[in-house]
């Protein structure tokens, strides 16, 4: 029995295959997803070479405890912004050992959403120790609460590979 569907499950094998070639590790900030995507990480065996640690911070005081995002960030543009998707990813960098981390707060419903934040919007973002920075704004539309997390998983896991490149590019130049 699979946990996550196919796809999902290729997109963590390669990740996995490619950050371990590489010595790189990830550590994960997510609120909607609830620790799916540390989860489809470490799915995959090897994975303890590449996943350093997962942060599940749904409510705003974890998220300020865990991750010290500010209250006046919160307060400015709430916890669903790229504003706070940055600066989770800010600290889940900063209180782990990994090269990447990617950082996820969003929308996934039924209820919580607004006019100005429907559900299915989510905010990502993905952070280098070198000072790369990702950020992607994603609305899903209300899909369904399964379809708006794995949609997610997918993306963020998309942001970790794309992360990876930069960071490869980078340090070419």
């Amino acid at each position: 029995m699979n946990l996550f569907p196919a796809d999902i499950e290729d997109q963590a094998r390669q990740i996995v295959a490619d950050f371990s070639a590489r010595g790189l590790m990830v550590s994960t900030a997510e609120s909607c997803t609830g620790g799916l995507i540390a989860g489809a990480l470490t799915e995959i065996s090897g994975s303890s070479a590449v996943v350093d640690r997962g942060f599940v911070t749904y409510t705003n005081q974890a998220k300020m405890d865990l991750l010290g995002v500010t209250e006046a960030t919160l307060a400015a543009f709430g916890a669903v912004s790229r504003e706070t998707a940055l600066q989770m990813a800010d600290g889940a960098l900063f209180r782990s050992r990994a090269n990447l981390t990617v950082a996820v707060t969003g929308i996934a419903g039924p209820g919580g959403g607004s006019a100005d934040k429907p559900v299915g919007l989510v905010h990502l973002a993905a952070k280098t120790r070198s000072g790369i920075s990702l950020h992607r704004e994603m609305r899903y539309g209300d899909i369904g609460r399964t379809a708006v997390r794995l949609a997610t998983v997918r993306t963020a896991l998309e942001m970790l590979t794309d992360g990876a490149k930069t960071m490869t590019i980078a340090n070419q130049a």
